[in-house]
């Protein structure tokens, strides 16, 4: 039996429209409408045609749906979750894809009142935008974490949950707070890492554009696709989850300086027991099927 029959995807963006991909691949019996706020994306949307109807409202999306997912970056949950209260049927759950939880939860429990509301968080994702850039496959063994809060009913939880297993996802629960934390940690700092050292780079009077770019084939390269993420996205992300952000980017700089002092003395112990450490983590991470282990990331060449 199918968890929803009707569902709604708000924001047809890389997440947004490979839900309704995956939809389509997976359980091709229910009926997906897409809204976008933005009129090229909808239009655009309508000629890929993973969308059964693009609605030019998020209202007129949300009429029939049993179930609402919200993909729209974590600033706008509120702003959009006020805009549909008007239009949802009174059975519908409403979801969202933001990778923070606790602000997302509370925006939309003030948008929502008295509504079935149960966050989650994908997973999953690439540098790319847009609804060219979705495919059905992208949650296949990717985690999806849920975060239930007072809105949520053990019932629209179950259903969420198998919603996301049918897409392909292994699903996870945890507190919207928790979740933050453990996000600060391997997505939101990392990020943050990644857009300083990129800048930092382009910054440096010493070396010129075409010898950064000539000469990235090593750790940079990598650094630059994930700098190459949504910049709107990760401007809310921070500013939203910034207390977990700020704990781990404390940590992160007494560690960094731990490290300055073992090279400034020539400590070599510590620095090969912190990275014999750092090998083990890359390890598990391939080991629980979460990255690729062939050489250079499986880079084609």
């Amino acid at each position: 039996m199918l968890p929803f029959s009707r569902v709604a995807v708000i924001g047809l963006g890389l997440i947004g429209s490979s839900i309704a991909r995956a939809i389509r691949e997976n359980m091709p019996t229910v009926r997906v409408t897409g809204h976008d706020a933005d009129a090229d994306v909808r239009a655009r949307s309508v000629a890929l045609g993973f969308c059964h109807d693009v609605a030019d409202t998020a209202g007129a999306s949300v009429t029939d749906a049993d179930l609402v997912i919200l993909c729209v970056p974590v600033g706008a949950m509120g702003a959009v979750a006020a805009e549909i209260a008007g239009d949802l049927s009174p059975e519908a759950v409403i979801s969202d894809v933001g990778s923070s939880k606790a602000s997302v939860a509370a925006a939309l429990g003030t948008s929502l009142p008295g509504v079935t509301i149960v966050p989650a968080h994908p997973v999953a994702g690439t540098e790319n935008s847009g609804p060219e850039a979705g495919f059905a496959s992208l949650f296949n063994g990717r985690w999806c974490i849920i975060t239930p809060i007072e809105a949520s009913t053990d019932a629209a939880v179950e259903r969420l949950a198998i919603f996301w297993e049918r897409l392909g996802a292994k699903v996870d629960r945890m507190d919207p707070r928790h979740h933050d934390l453990v996000l600060a940690v391997t997505s939101h700092l990392p990020h943050l890492i990644a857009y300083t050292i990129v800048g930092t780079a382009s910054d440096l009077e010493g070396v010129t554009r075409s010898e950064v770019i000539k000469y990235s084939a090593g750790g940079f390269r990598d650094f630059t696709r994930i700098a190459a993420s949504d910049p709107t996205m990760w401007r809310d992300v921070f500013l939203a989850n910034k207390d977990a952000v700020l704990e781990m980017l404390q940590r992160f700089s007494e560690d960094l300086t731990a490290l300055q002092r073992a090279i400034r003395w020539g400590d070599g112990d510590t620095l090969f027991e912190l990275f014999t450490r750092t090998r083990a983590i890359r390890r598990s991470i391939i080991e629980e099927g979460q990255d690729d282990e062939r050489p250079d990331f499986g880079r084609a060449h």
